[in-house]
């Protein structure tokens, strides 16, 4: 369906002469040019093929044969009216206009790219430079000086974009929690209509955690949120939140850190690849996000979660405890394999498993291995969790499973089960 919209008035002046009717096409569309007089201005409505809209700073330097304008009162001679202006247009004179560039935000949240180039290094031995006690990140930040260094170090960039640049927080990734994780989501939610995409700058250690807590918590966003340690992505064709990394792009709420100091530090054991970038961007279409409903964002989170991990010959009554007591509401459990776990009496771990959940401990079973689906009713111990009203699946990442239970916590009505952003 044509979309409509009207340019701002052009005053007329020696270098923009446009007569109707004018055809004008770019690369990838046609727009049809329909110019009404009107005192000394031009006023022009404009229907563009592909419901995109070209800005009004364009300049669209073309000329036509002058047509007098037909006027007539019956409905015949209105409808041969248009079907001579639309013949007229069809023949009209035919110029290139550049498609306009997309707006993208880059958001910063800190991470290596944040840390002080002075004070947090220092030479070894060998006069090399290596970071210094975990690094100093600046109290403030000035976007429009690190905008400005970015480009120019990478002035290309331009090409593919007009950028700016918000500085949403500067902090060690490791110091990055749910209290930033809402800060960032209302950032982008408050940005959400300016912008066609958003590039999200964040340390790796807890971008796993950050991608999916944002994930479910701007449902429906529909507009590519990619984030990455230092790596800029093309937009085209993606409306979920990724992680881009190592050249891969990455579902956000599937990606795992799995290389604590290598380039290729992030993979997605559960879930395709949603592109690969080299000198083109390949695009694994099939495999992206097809988001339904209108946009749901939900700030609210509930901190009080933890993960565990079964460990053999460990009694979680020692190691453990009673965990309601001391405030925690959640638990990602950590089984073994599909979901398995010790099940005799004396080794304590249904007991306390059937203790826990009779104080209201809400428990979702997940597995130690990075891939496979779970199956924990193969098992005695598995099939006991569960009656016990244990959460065992569909799969999804450690990361995920924790801030997914701390949206849970807040919002009762939301089932830890079913699927949302393509987390399961």
């Amino acid at each position: 369906m044509p979309a409509s919209a009207r340019f701002h008035r052009l005053q007329q002046h020696q270098h923009l002469l446009v007569r109707p009717p004018v055809v004008v096409r770019t690369v990838s569309r046609r727009l049809t040019l329909r110019v009404r007089p009107r005192a000394a201005a031009l006023a022009f409505d404009v229907e563009l093929g592909d419901g995109a809209i070209q800005p009004a700073s364009s300049k669209l330097l073309v000329s036509a044969p002058t047509q007098k304008p037909v006027v007539s009162t019956g409905r015949e001679k209105v409808r041969d009216q248009k079907k001579r202006e639309l013949q007229a247009a069809a023949n009209g004179p035919i110029i290139m206009v550049p498609k306009p560039l997309p707006s993208v935000l880059i958001t910063h949240t800190g991470g290596t790219l944040g840390m002080d180039p002075i004070a947090s290094y220092e030479p070894d031995v060998d006069g090399k430079e290596r970071l210094k006690g975990g690094g100093t990140f600046k109290g403030t930040l000035g976007p429009g000086d690190m905008l400005n260094n970015l480009l120019n170090v990478v002035p290309e960039l331009n090409e593919f974009a007009n950028l700016h640049l918000k500085v949403a927080y500067n902090k060690d990734s490791s110091r990055v929690g749910p209290k930033e994780w809402v800060e960032l989501a209302k950032l982008l939610h408050n940005n959400r209509k300016h912008y066609d995409a958003f590039l999200v700058v964040h340390g790796t250690d807890t971008m796993a955690y950050t991608a999916s807590a944002l994930s479910l918590m701007l449902l429906g966003f529909r507009k590519p949120i990619v984030m990455t340690g230092g790596v800029f992505a093309e937009q085209v064709q993606l409306q979920e939140v990724a992680v881009c990394f190592g050249g891969q792009l990455m579902r956000g709420n599937r990606a795992q850190k799995v290389n604590a100091s290598n380039y290729q530090a992030f993979d997605s054991p559960t879930y395709h690849k949603l592109a690969l970038l080299g000198v083109e961007v390949d695009w694994q279409a099939r495999y992206l996000l097809q988001v339904e409903g209108g946009y749901r964002p939900r700030f609210g989170l509930d901190p009080a979660v933890i993960r565990l991990p079964i460990v053999p010959g460990s009694d979680p009554r020692t190691a453990y405890g009673d965990l309601v007591e001391r405030g925690v509401k959640g638990v990602i459990l950590e089984a073994f394999g599909v979901g398995n776990m010790p099940d005799l009496p004396q080794q304590g771990w249904l007991p306390w498993l059937k203790s826990q959940r009779k104080k209201g401990l809400q428990v979702y079973l997940s597995s130690q291995c990075t891939e496979g689906a779970l199956n924990p009713e193969l098992y005695r111990s598995g099939q006991v969790a569960l009656s016990m009203g244990v959460e065992a699946g569909p799969r999804m990442t450690p990361e995920c499973a924790v801030v997914k239970m701390m949206q849970c916590l807040r919002y009762p009505a939301i089932p830890l089960g079913v699927p949302l952003a393509g987390e399961m």
